[in-house]
């Protein structure tokens, strides 16, 4: 891997959900090619990351997306799975930067260089902003994805999320292969179910 000096923003999706994994993304801006509009993804209308998200990829120096499958969320537990998601997203990049930055409050313990945890970071990170509309797009069109595969979840609309329509959708057909099993409204459906 070649060294250079380079800050890499990094920022997950998809802590929440009851369904589908969490996803990192890991991202080094290119000065020389500046993107407007970066901020929190939440914040911007799916259209807006859509339109954003192959401009970021074309004119970022590197990135890299990670993910941590609902099987290692329930045996590493949410915090150690996102963690790994941002490892595996910062590996992939094929660049070691000078220091990461990440959303929120805490680290992955095993980054290949200097880190910090900035909360809000997404809102004022340029570089953080754009792996959280890394992350965030490619989670949902992996859920898009899932959608077609598990039909009667209702996954192109929530994402995963803990909404009313995926709890009915849990009491009716019980959690699938891409469901958390350790997140308790899984887990009562999967007892309701035994």
């Amino acid at each position: 891997m070649t060294k250079i000096g380079m800050i890499c923003g990094v920022d997950e999706a998809g802590r929440g959900p009851w369904a589908g994994p969490v996803t990192a993304g890991a991202v080094i801006l290119d000065p020389a090619q500046p993107i407007d509009g970066l901020t929190d993804s939440k914040k911007l209308t799916e259209a807006r990351r859509e339109a954003l998200y192959p401009e970021i990829k074309a004119k970022a120096l590197t990135f890299g997306i990670g993910w941590a499958s609902p099987d290692e969320i329930d045996r590493l537990n949410i915090r150690e799975a996102t963690f790994l998601a941002m490892t595996r997203a910062i590996a992939i990049m094929g660049i070691i930067p000078d220091k990461v930055l990440v959303d929120g409050n805490s680290l992955p313990r095993a980054l290949p260089c200097p880190a910090s945890a900035i909360v809000k970071g997404d809102l004022t990170e340029p570089a953080i902003s754009a792996a959280s509309i890394l992350a965030k797009v490619a989670r949902d069109r992996e859920m898009q994805g899932l959608a077609n595969q598990y039909p009667g979840y209702g996954f192109r609309q929530h994402k995963g999320y803990g909404t009313a329509a995926h709890s009915s959708a849990l009491r009716e057909l019980g959690p699938c292969k891409c469901h958390r099993m350790t997140f308790a409204p899984v887990r009562r459906a999967l007892e309701a179910a035994a």
